[in-house]
């Protein structure tokens, strides 16, 4: 279980985040919401470790993740699939996905037929490079490599973000299937209040890097507090 307690985080001079706290549970979907610069991808860089907090903790099980590195925390279980991708244009889709190896055991240095299963068109492209792929085919291809980690938390930051319905709605349906196995803490981050409500089980809404609303996905089904908020 993932525990935010009082997350405060700056950029020099300029404060991002205040006293955010947050949960986040294996077998459930906690949605991150709010719109642009709000603090959404500042508290996700946090929780995988390319920031450090100014104050605050972030405990993952029980133990405190603020001396971890990203690579460790990968490591430990953690996967971040940042806005826009990161996937590397010049490699092959094949290669894309075993740059996950670096933080897996040699025994686990494969690649699951799984991500095959989720994301078929990724076996048909294995030998294609990365920059050829359609944005949608990126965003796929970003979280199969998540996946390779065998990850205990998944952090997807925006994946819907340019990308066209069809492919949502695949993207959709596999956080789904994550979710239902109930192994899997999933945080995701998202704009769009159609798309959130298909999947939360719990919400969160910043606004101004402040916690401005939160409760289960029932009651953000019904919000119109979070309508306003997300200017819908």
């Amino acid at each position: 279980m993932l525990t935010v307690n009082n997350l405060n985080v700056a950029y020099g001079a300029s404060q991002a985040l205040y006293n955010v706290a947050m949960t986040a549970e294996p077998g459930k979907v906690t949605c991150v919401l709010g719109r642009n610069g709000v603090g959404k991808t500042t508290l996700m860089k946090s929780l995988s470790g390319h920031l450090t907090p100014v104050s605050g903790d972030i405990l993952w099980e029980g133990k405190s993740l603020l001396a971890m590195a990203p690579y460790d925390r990968a490591k430990a279980g953690i996967a971040y699939v940042p806005q826009g991708r990161d996937i590397f244009p010049q490699l092959t889709v094949e290669e894309n996905l075993q740059t996950a190896f670096s933080a897996l055991p040699r025994a686990q240095r494969f690649i699951d037929p799984e991500v095959y299963a989720l994301f078929p068109v990724l076996q048909k492209m294995l030998k294609r490079r990365g920059g050829d792929l359609s944005g949608g085919q990126q965003q796929q291809l970003a979280i199969a490599r998540a996946l390779l980690l065998r990850p205990k938390m998944l952090i997807l930051d925006e994946p819907t973000e340019g990308i066209q319905p069809s492919i949502i709605k695949d993207i959709g349906r596999v956080i789904k299937l994550l979710r239902d196995r109930g192994e899997m803490a999933i945080v995701l981050v998202e704009q769009y209040l159609d798309f959130a409500k298909e999947l939360a089980d719990e919400f969160i809404i910043l606004e101004r890097g402040r916690v401005v609303s939160q409760g289960t996905g029932e009651e953000l089904e019904h919000s119109e507090e979070a309508k306003e908020l997300l200017a819908i």
